[in-house]
């Protein structure tokens, strides 16, 4: 008798920086979303894609990661939010992330139509490892009495408190069907895109301020062989001041960007990379919709 396959959307939901990205990357076991202590880390709308197998059946569980939910004071985080929209509609079972003492999601309308979801809903109180017992007991009736359609799971993403619960209560609920992608495919984005947010990793971990949210990273050039990767990319920025910024007292900064860049590429690829990292002007693009049309976001 042949096994039975099961498949689903697993949708991400939550505010940035409560640990969404890094949710996504225990479960699958590989840095498919870049992770640091900063807010509005992620910008896309990502897949990644856990193949796997049980005495019972085999499974694919397509997890969407998406941008923290805001309330958008640009056009860049107008186009963040809509794909955030997006994920209400095509979900299988919702996860929504929360970090402990923080409030409900601050754009009322995806709170809403979380709540009036026909679909499982999962809510995950993360980061349970640097609170006590009596944070998380409270904490837990306080969001099953907001959210009274939602299952309450304790986790830590750091830690993988609890993840194993949590990946059976997915398969439980994800329907049989067959797989939506490539049984050996780990994400919907091209390594061009892995690339890219590699780099910008990068940029959120170095610089300060605005600068990490003021730069946009393309791949200009990705030419691959047996044993190398040759990657040319630019790094644009939206005034002419942020450009010295970047680049910093005879490159240095620019240097180090690259660096860092280059070992985790190596370390994802499995193979040399070269790196050419080179910075221009796009003014104000955040708020330019041609603009974010060629980055992808519209």
């Amino acid at each position: 008798m042949k096994k039975v396959h099961k498949s689903g959307f697993v949708n991400i939901i939550g505010h940035p920086n409560v640990g969404k990205s890094t949710l996504i990357n225990a479960i699958i076991g590989e840095r498919l979303n870049i992770i640091t202590h900063k807010a509005q880390t992620t910008r896309h709308r990502i897949f990644g894609i856990l193949n796997g197998k049980n005495k019972e059946f085999e499974y694919q569980v397509v997890f969407s990661d998406t941008p923290g939910v805001l309330e958008p004071a640009y056009a860049l985080q107008e186009s963040m939010m809509s794909s955030v929209k997006s994920a209400l509609e095509d979900a299988d079972v919702f996860l929504y992330v929360v970090e402990l003492g923080e409030g409900p999601l601050k754009n009322e309308s995806i709170l809403e139509s979380l709540k009036k979801s026909d679909k499982p809903l999962l809510l995950l109180l993360n980061k349970v490892d640097l609170h006590d017992q009596g944070k998380l007991e409270k904490e837990a009736t306080l969001w099953s009495d907001r959210m009274p359609n939602a299952e309450v799971i304790p986790i830590s993403a750091l830690t993988k408190f609890n993840l194993d619960y949590l990946l059976k209560r997915i398969l439980e609920l994800i329907p049989d069907s067959p797989p939506y992608f490539g049984k050996e495919q780990l994400t919907d984005r091209s390594e061009r895109f892995v690339t890219s947010e590699i780099i910008r990793e990068q940029i959120l971990i170095y610089y300060n301020k605005e600068i990490p949210y003021s730069v946009e990273v393309e791949i200009d050039s990705f030419k691959e062989t047996d044993d190398l990767i040759k990657i040319r990319a630019l790094l644009f920025v939206a005034r002419e001041s942020q450009k010295g910024i970047i680049i910093g007292h005879k490159g240095a900064a620019l240097k180090r960007v690259g660096v860092g860049a280059r070992k985790k590429m190596q370390n994802f690829f499995k193979k040399h990379v070269h790196l050419e990292l080179f910075v221009k002007v796009q003014a104000d693009w955040r708020n330019n919709r041609d603009k974010l049309k060629k980055f992808g976001y519209e």
